[in-house]
């Protein structure tokens, strides 16, 4: 199975970029560039603005400020983006089912649809599990479909949404590892988490965020070990961010 894409939409850009609703700022003032390369992690405490970050990214949301940029172009089709939010909904059918409905809604020839569903399926390790309806799977199970279903697109940009959140260890490392092996694939990777460990095992560069501001961006041990700004200081030790 051919999981590398053409990063036509990368780097992505965003110069000076705000989000408001109402009289609320959600995205304050962000530049940032995303380039290919491993994982990029999105960390902060609840409304530092990492989920509308990836609606932004993904194309969902429009800036009310500032300017966005994907590999150049100011407006460009997310064809090779796919977002998996933090509670997917399973549609009420088989989790193969679910794969080539993914498959058919990106135009995906029909002739390859079984091969690569049978491709999708082992990737996330639930090769066993087409027959089984996506509802009555566990949450680690779910969310392993879900990010099967993104990948049906064969994207350049997979973004994530706290993917592991309340899941256990075990379904947690299922998540990572594919991540990973998406990762390895040439597949940018940009993921939300609260979990630094996670962040520390998966990610190549971290942004840390608070009050809608990009505070710090760094390597992942850089700047969990030696973090630069007041803020990054105390989220890295444990402190509450307010």
């Amino acid at each position: 199975m051919t999981m590398r894409a053409p990063t036509s939409d990368l780097p992505i850009v965003l110069d000076n970029l705000s989000v408001s609703a109402g009289a609320v700022t959600i995205l304050d003032r962000v530049s940032l560039t995303i380039s290919p390369g491993a994982p990029t992690i999105l960390i902060g405490p609840n409304g530092s603005g990492k989920t509308t970050l990836l609606r932004v990214l993904m194309g969902l949301q429009p800036p009310s400020a500032g300017r966005i940029t994907w590999g150049g172009r100011a407006d460009a089709a997310p064809e090779k983006r796919a977002l998996v939010f933090q509670r997917p909904t399973m549609l009420r059918r088989s989790a193969g089912a679910n794969l080539y409905y993914a498959l058919k809604a990106a135009g995906i020839p029909r002739a390859t649809h079984e091969s690569r569903v049978a491709d999708l399926l082992q990737l996330v390790g639930l090769e066993n599990f087409a027959r089984r309806p996506a509802r009555r799977l566990s949450g680690g199970e779910q969310q392993r479909v879900a990010l099967a279903r993104a990948l049906a697109r064969d994207p350049a940009l997979l973004m994530l949404d706290e993917p592991a959140a309340s899941l256990d260890p075990a379904a947690t490392k299922a998540i990572e590892d594919i991540i990973r092996a998406v990762a390895s694939r040439g597949v940018k990777v940009v993921m939300s988490t609260h979990n630094l460990g996670q962040a520390r095992r998966l990610g190549g560069e971290i942004v840390l965020m608070h009050r809608g501001r990009v505070v710090e961006i760094g390597a992942a041990a850089k700047l969990l070990d030696h973090p630069n700004t007041p803020e990054a200081k105390a989220f890295v030790s444990g402190e509450l961010l307010i």
